[in-house]
């Protein structure tokens, strides 16, 4: 570290509590990636641990007055290298941030952003309620990350989005304003809508310290229908079929190869041989329940798959959506990933499913694919060895080749992942010129020393 940093930093260490400015090497290591592991991470000089709003504010006040780069960190689940550290800057993880009220009145919760998915769902179920937006991650990313990255899930296909829970948020600014943005209220729209600015601005723009989010009456129990298909095609036409009839609750997809390695990790009785297989569920009332589920049986079994399971036991179906949020993970033992995040309006998804196919054999890479298959939002996974630099060249121009498809077919680079610093290079070909102009006078104005997470999406 350079003479004039270790005085910034002994600034910096004052107007924190003792213990929340971290710069031991081994413990800084542990933040320099997020889930995604950007080779191109750099070297944080310190992490700070923020406790609160007022934290924040004092490491951005800081921050602005020295122009020293901040990355905002959650809890580190990012699959786009959001999160990644920069050489010369610090990084602020909010995961000391966990307080939570609910309202069971207005069925409204105000979070710190380091609570976990997984802990907001419990502590509206102890009100009957329930916070819908479910990335398979839920057990392991926080609040905060979801809202900055606008992250969706295996249940967004019916209910949506992070961003269609979120009513209001606290953002602490690049030079350490703290703005209040919407709040508990169902129905506002007073002035412009900020709120769904910050939503998805992966701490490029602010740091969000609270997110204010609407609830939901307990989800009904569910019944799940799982096929295995002989073939892709025959799966993308039934989820073609299933998507024009009704809204499902989930609608999942899976390649053989993902089948096949999330067999080998839970051994479950998967079909190994299934070219495909997709798992549905319906959470409808009473009979609608029932009749969506042999609507969309059926729909499986005109389209030519092999073999078709319905149950409504909600163990056995919550055993099969688990399997499916195992994937990542499962693929992860196969070698190193490049994560994909392309999506596609649904009628184009039977071109994206058979051209990312073509692309795996073009570089001879595997490439397995999980899909929220309901909303067009597929999860490519190009597998690959580190130690071979041609493997890992040829996964590099498979990656950038599904996104270039994607684009093609009317599509987007990134569904629920974010653009981070692995996919900005394709952000202009999907948005174009005026939009990316447009988005930097946007940062420009919030930050005009670009002293919040540079790298990311710009």
């Amino acid at each position: 570290m350079s003479n004039s940093f270790d005085a910034a930093l002994i600034e910096l260490q004052d107007l924190l509590t003792d213990g929340a400015v971290l710069v031991d090497p081994d413990v800084t290591e542990r933040y320099r990636q997020d889930w995604a592991k950007d080779p191109d991470a750099g070297t944080p000089l310190a992490v700070v641990r923020a406790r609160s709003t007022s934290d924040v504010q004092s490491v951005m006040k800081w921050a602005s007055a020295h122009r020293i780069p901040v990355v905002p960190r959650g809890a580190g689940s990012g699959l786009s290298g959001g999160a990644t550290a920069v050489d010369g800057g610090i990084v602020l993880t909010t995961e000391l941030m966990r307080d939570i009220s609910v309202d069971p009145v207005t069925r409204v919760a105000v979070v710190q952003p380091g609570l976990l998915n997984a802990e907001v769902k419990k502590a509206a179920a102890e009100h009957g309620l329930w916070y819908p937006p479910d990335p398979s991650s839920f057990e392991m990313c926080s609040i905060g990350g979801n809202a900055a990255t606008n992250a969706g899930g295996l249940c967004c296909v019916k209910y949506g989005v992070t961003t269609d829970y979120v009513l209001g948020l606290e953002v602490v600014l690049a030079d350490g304003t703290a703005v209040g943005l919407g709040g508990p209220r169902l129905k506002d729209v007073a002035g412009l809508s900020l709120t769904k600015l910050f939503i998805g601005s992966e701490g490029t723009l602010g740091i969000i310290t609270e997110v204010t989010v609407r609830l939901i009456p307990a989800q009904p129990p569910a019944s799940t229908v799982v096929a295995s298909f002989s073939s892709v095609r025959d799966a993308t036409t039934a989820i073609l079929a299933i998507t024009r009839s009704l809204r499902p609750a989930m609608l999942e997809f899976m390649d053989r190869a993902s089948i096949g390695a999330v067999e080998d990790a839970m051994n479950m009785g998967l079909d190994r041989d299934a070219q495909a297989m997709l798992i549905a569920r319906s959470d409808s009332p009473g009979a609608d329940r029932a009749r969506e589920i042999e609507i969309m049986a059926d729909a499986c079994t005109a389209a030519g798959a092999a073999d078709v399971f319905t149950t409504d036991d909600p163990e056995e179906g919550e055993a099969f959506a688990a399997a499916r949020r195992f994937a990542i993970p499962a693929v992860e033992r196969l070698g190193s990933l490049l994560l994909e995040d392309v999506g596609v309006p649904l009628p184009a998804l039977p071109d994206l499913v058979e051209g990312i196919e073509r692309i795996s054999e073009k570089y001879d890479v595997l490439v397995a694919v999980i899909a929220h298959a309901g909303d067009g939002n597929t999860h490519p996974l190009i597998v690959f060895d580190p130690s071979d630099s041609d493997m890992e060249r040829r996964a590099n121009v498979a990656f950038g080749a599904i996104m270039d498809l994607a684009i093609s077919l009317g599509g987007t680079i990134t569904g629920e992942h974010g653009v981070g610093r692995l996919k900005k290079a394709w952000l202009p070909d999907q948005v174009g010129d005026d939009v990316m102009q447009l988005t930097q006078r946007i940062k420009t104005a919030l930050d005009p020393d670009g002293i919040l997470n540079p790298g990311a999406v710009l």
